[in-house]
């Protein structure tokens, strides 16, 4: 699990906090404070000081985080079943929320293993070992559909694996060059989630962000300033891949650039390192210093928690399809207008699956 901790604070906390931080790195005797080496007991001794610096700065701390192993298989079904790419995949499939609901049965057909091999495939820049590779985890794939319980998703998943297995190349699934890699890497899909997380917060609070300071790491850091730069050219724009799909707004995106700094020269990195270790620690029920709760506590109704995973996932739809309504509580011309689409959408489907269309319309 990969973790973003996110602290933000309406003053200058680099500022406000050196003095206290300096104080307890001079007590335990540390250059700077970093928690995996300071661990549960050294950190527990600090606990009322890091809360009283809380409560005088009254910053908040979000935390973001993304399942590897799920991310490598969403990747997947991104790519394969992307109907876009692959017209053997319905139309509804993939552009609204029953997208979900294929992802979650596509992915309960893998293991780790297989999951390994899909990603293996998807950051290979050749494009022949790639397609092989994709192939490979399509065709085992497929021999496990039998397990699904319902005879559509079987049909459709078949179908689908089946076309790409026959035609690699237009699913164009791997990355184009060794530095493409890091754009799609757990790293920076978690950095989209805090770009979108600061944007929620310059929208709540009503206020531009004035700095940002993102920890220095020589692998990511051009890839995050890239993303954040891009958000920062489409400002303003707010899009939706299709009916009942998601939102992503761009207005308040933020419109100072992000800069990167080592935490030795930061309080404020040193203070997201701790949280971030205490949060992590919480989240995963590992051990956890009693004291250190009183950290946690004063964020526990103030910041926010979000995950990209497939329990995230069925979670936050499980409870969009509670709530549809059946159909015999529909209007009938609704309800025989949506048959039709789908009828028409059907009829599209089996002549790509037949080699009947060469084109993706």
């Amino acid at each position: 699990m990969l973790y973003y901790g996110v602290l933000s604070s309406k003053v200058n906390v680099d500022l406000l906090a050196e003095d206290a931080i300096a104080r307890l790195r001079q007590t335990l005797g540390v250059s700077r404070l970093h928690a995996a080496e300071l661990g549960n007991r050294a950190l527990s001794t600090m606990a009322s000081d890091l809360a009283r610096i809380q409560k005088r700065i009254g910053f908040v701390f979000d935390v973001y985080r993304v399942a590897k192993p799920d991310h490598a298989i969403i990747c997947f079904f991104d790519q394969v079943f992307d109907q876009g790419m692959n017209p053997a995949v319905t139309w509804t499939g993939y552009w609204t929320p029953l997208r979900y609901i294929l992802l979650l049965k596509v992915a309960s057909l893998f293991d780790e293993e297989i999951a390994r091999r899909a990603w293996r495939a998807r950051i290979e820049v050749d494009d022949a070992t790639a397609q092989l590779g994709m192939i490979s985890v399509c065709s085992e794939l497929r021999q496990r559909v039998s397990r699904l319980p319902d005879a559509r998703s079987r049909q459709l998943i078949t179908d689908s694996l089946t076309w790409a297995e026959s035609n690699p190349a237009e699913i164009s699934y791997n990355v184009s060059s060794k530095k493409s890699i890091l754009e799609i890497t757990p790293n920076i899909i978690g950095f989209q989630s805090v770009m979108h997380g600061i944007a929620n917060r310059i929208s709540r609070n009503k206020r531009n962000a004035s700095r940002i300071v993102v920890d220095q790491q020589s692998q990511f850091n051009k890839s995050q300033r890239t993303l954040a730069e891009f958000y920062h050219s489409i400002r303003g724009a707010q899009t939706v891949a299709g009916p009942g799909m998601p939102t992503a707004s761009f207005r308040s995106m933020p419109d100072v650039p992000i800069t990167f700094s080592s935490s030795t020269q930061s309080a404020g990195l040193e203070l997201v390192d701790v949280h971030l270790w205490v949060f992590k620690r919480a989240m995963e029920k590992t051990e956890l210093a009693p004291e250190l709760y009183s950290i946690v506590k004063p964020h526990l109704h103030r910041g926010v928690t979000d995950e990209i995973s497939l329990n995230a996932i069925a979670s936050r739809w499980s409870k969009h399809f509670a709530n549809i309504p059946e159909l015999e509580d529909m209007p009938t011309e609704q309800v025989a207008r949506a048959r039709e689409i789908l009828r028409i959408d059907e009829e599209r489907r089996l002549r790509a699956v037949r080699g009947e269309i060469p084109d993706k319309s």
